[in-house]
Parts: C-alpha cells; structure tokens; sequence
C-alpha cells in the first residue's frame, strides 16, 4: 500500500510540469484545430493531434504551420519528482539507508536495479549534506541528492 502511494504521490507531481511548447505556443495542426479553446481536455487534444501526426516536427523542419525552431526551450515548472508528498519517509530512509520512499526515488531517478545499493549506500553517507536542517525544503533536498550522485562516479550517469 504504501509503495503504491509514494509512486502515486511521485506521478501525480510530474503531471503538476509544465513546458514551453516545443516550435512555439501556436505549432502544429492540433493547436490550429482548437484554437481559442483552454483548459486541460483542449491542451492535451491539440498536443495529441501534433504528436500522433508528427505535423509539429515537420513543421520545425520546414517553418511551416505556426512552428518555429528559433526560441530557447525553457521549463517552468516543478522537477519531475517532488519529493513533498514523502519527505518524512524520504528523510528517514535516508537516514537508515534503505526503505521504500528511498527506492521510490531510485526508481523514478532511472537508477538501474544493479546500482540502487549504492545509490542507498550513498543518500546514506551523506545525510548530512541532504539533510542539513530540519528546516530543509523538498526540492533543497532534491537539489542536494541530484548534486550528491553528480559528485560520485558511480551515479553521476543518473544526474546528467
């Protein structure tokens, strides 16, 4: 049960990111098809309709049907995993070196199988530096654990 919330907890926090469209706010056939609309339904139909016909694509490539590839992208929202919804749990099994928020994160960072003991082992030994106050905010501890496995060979592949 509790796995399945955290894993809940995690992906309901991807779904809260948000992006600058690629090619442009206006790009691609979807976003003709519904223009003027709002709301989420209308987003995702237009977003659908770009994707499934790669209209989008072609139209970065060749300049055509409202695309542009000339803008910087740039992301607006929250990290992929918003460690919020666990951060007790999270701190705890950091702490102790194991446990199911800890794995959680592993899974949702891509840590693959061979490598979540050492990711386990390295959170571990460096408590301290994720956790340097109880005042400790979930995304400074998000920020600490992703500057932690770039500081270390063996998962540094996972922080890129």
């Amino acid at each position: 049960m509790k796995k399945s919330l955290l894993a809940a907890g995690l992906l309901a926090a991807s779904f809260q990111a948000s992006a600058v469209v690629p090619g442009g706010d206006s790009c691609g056939w979807g976003n003709m098809l519904f223009e003027g609309q709002s709301g989420l339904p209308m987003h995702v139909l237009a977003s659908t309709t770009n994707g499934t016909s790669g209209n989008a694509s072609f139209g970065m490539t060749s300049g055509t049907n409202g695309c542009s590839a000339d803008g910087t992208l740039t992301y607006g929202g929250k990290p992929m995993i918003d460690l919020g919804a666990i951060m007790d749990e999270f701190s705890e099994d950091v702490a102790r070196g194991h446990g199911d928020a800890l794995r959680t994160v592993a899974v949702a960072l891509n840590i693959e199988a061979q490598d979540r003991a050492t990711f386990d082992a390295v959170m571990h030994e460096n408590f301290a530096v994720i956790f340097p106050s109880e005042e400790v905010t979930a995304d400074q501890a998000m920020a600490a654990v992703l500057d932690v496995m770039k500081a270390d060979t063996r998962l540094s592949k996972y922080a890129a």
